[in-house]
């Protein structure tokens, strides 16, 4: 594998590389990932989204897409548009169903990502989100070395287990110098259906304090939102608009503007 890290050369057209990383899985990267799209697309961004996530993508669901990507006459590969605008590629595009697991190695899932970097026809975006696969092995190096990243946003959970290990995800970034643009917090808090009272359902937060170790900003906090949920799983996550992720947005387009 190639582990030089390469110029924007042959995406010259891509202003901003922002990959999402939690370094555990189950914490909401994949629904951060796509909000921020999302989120992004509607403030009339041109955006692409790259599901580097080969043996657990889950990005083609959020959106409601499932047709496969073409082919232009030179052998691109023309990414799916999601009802919203935004340009998608993932593995979960080209089985033939969903769910069929995808049962490869390491260099085997680093050359898919590759391919998807090389090979997939962006064309001018403003922002290319890259949702990376949990864990700091070959994917995630894939990412971080070979494509010219802007900026890392981090996805952690209140759980001293989820900050161990995110640790290690941060600590990655910091080993292949790519810059942690910031830290969101999910599953922050919950709150009662019936009293609306907010209470801390995986503990007290410690977001701030790691975005402070790894001197990053601390973008914000998401409660876990049923909604949200619902929206994902019925692909319309695009559509929805959560109002705890609109301040993590805004930061973010503020820290870009920087």
């Amino acid at each position: 594998m190639n582990t030089e890290t390469t110029t924007n050369s042959s995406h010259p057209q891509i202003k901003h590389i922002l990959a999402v990383m939690s370094g555990k899985g189950g914490v909401g990267k994949s629904i951060t990932a796509a909000l921020l799209a999302a989120g992004l697309r509607r403030t009339g961004w041109q955006v692409g989204l790259l599901d580097a996530d080969v043996t657990g993508a889950s990005i083609p669901k959020l959106f409601g897409i499932h047709q496969p990507p073409l082919q232009d006459g030179t052998g691109g590969i023309l990414p799916v548009m999601t009802h919203g605008g935004i340009k998608i590629i993932s593995v979960n595009l080209l089985l033939e169903r969903e769910d069929d697991a995808v049962i490869w190695r390491g260099p085997l899932i680093s050359k898919m990502i590759q391919q998807f970097w090389d090979d997939v026809i962006w064309g001018p975006l403003d922002a290319l989100i890259v949702d990376l696969p949990p864990g700091t092995s070959d994917a995630a190096l894939t990412v971080l070395r070979n494509l010219p990243i802007t900026g890392v946003i981090i996805v952690t959970t209140p759980q001293d287990l989820a900050d161990m290990i995110v640790r290690k995800a941060a600590n990655m970034t910091r080993q292949v110098n790519k810059p942690i643009l910031g830290v969101v917090e999910n599953m922050s808090y919950a709150r009662c259906p019936h009293c609306g009272e907010r209470f801390e359902l995986f503990g007290i937060s410690h977001a701030d304090a790691l975005a402070a170790e790894f001197g990053a900003p601390f973008l914000g906090a998401m409660g876990l939102e049923q909604d949200l949920a619902q929206a994902g799983d019925a692909g319309k996550l695009e559509t929805y608009q959560s109002a705890d992720f609109a301040p993590i947005l805004a930061a973010i387009l503020e820290h870009l503007a920087a």
